[in-house]
């Protein structure tokens, strides 16, 4: 496929923490290739360099809630500009691995953030850009606490957290895509990776390659 003739597309995967998402993102980016598509896989917050000092900063320091927030649309803010933008205008797809539904999950739905200055926010940092598509990996929160616990990582203050805020952040998540129906796309997480990967394919095939 020559992508140079048009808009590339953006992709995202949602989810909590443990829900699997990394394997099915580098699955997802062999099979774009295979299409011939060029495509850039990066993550939030980071995929600058300068959004990733502030990833640091974000996982691994106490601050306060709205102090996180901006920091979050900060380093994506710096993430559009820099990269995201540059790439779809150039024809490349990009595939990253959250994207501002997480902030929503994570800092609305979580720790509770005002959806006021959420909304505030999002209109000024990407006012009416959101991703072609959004892959939600949903899964239990105690199921996804097993799975970081037996990753044998020392878990950042997000993972930290008690499953009650696992539980907030999935129901914010799940609120949000039925919202945008349109966009997100429900996968249910606690299959066979295969079958997971399967059900990705399909969804992009049907909505790009039909």
């Amino acid at each position: 496929m020559n992508s140079s003739n048009r808009r590339g597309r953006f992709i995202t995967f949602e989810g909590i923490d443990g829900a699997g998402k990394s394997s099915q993102i580098a699955a997802l980016v062999t099979l774009l290739e295979s299409f011939g598509i060029e495509v850039e896989q990066t993550r939030e917050p980071g995929g600058t360099a300068l959004g990733e000092r502030l990833r640091a900063l974000v996982l691994h320091e106490p601050m306060h809630l709205e102090t996180e927030a901006l920091l979050m649309f900060a380093a994506r803010r710096e993430h559009l500009a820099a990269r995201i933008l540059p790439a779809l205008e150039a024809g490349r797809w990009v595939v990253s691995d959250r994207f501002t539904d997480a902030t929503y999950a994570y800092q609305v739905g979580g720790r509770g953030l005002a959806e006021a200055r959420f909304d505030t926010l999002e209109q000024w940092v990407h006012p009416g850009f959101q991703p072609d598509l959004t892959l939600l990996f949903d899964l239990p929160a105690a199921v996804a606490a097993a799975r970081v616990a037996n990753t044998g990582e020392a878990p950042d203050r997000f993972e930290r957290e008690q499953r009650g805020f696992f539980e907030r952040v999935r129901a914010a998540y799940l609120a949000r895509a039925a919202r945008a129906s349109g966009r997100i796309c429900v996968i249910a997480a606690d299959r066979d990776p295969d079958e997971i990967r399967a059900e990705v394919a399909r969804v992009c095939l049907e909505r790009w390659f039909r």
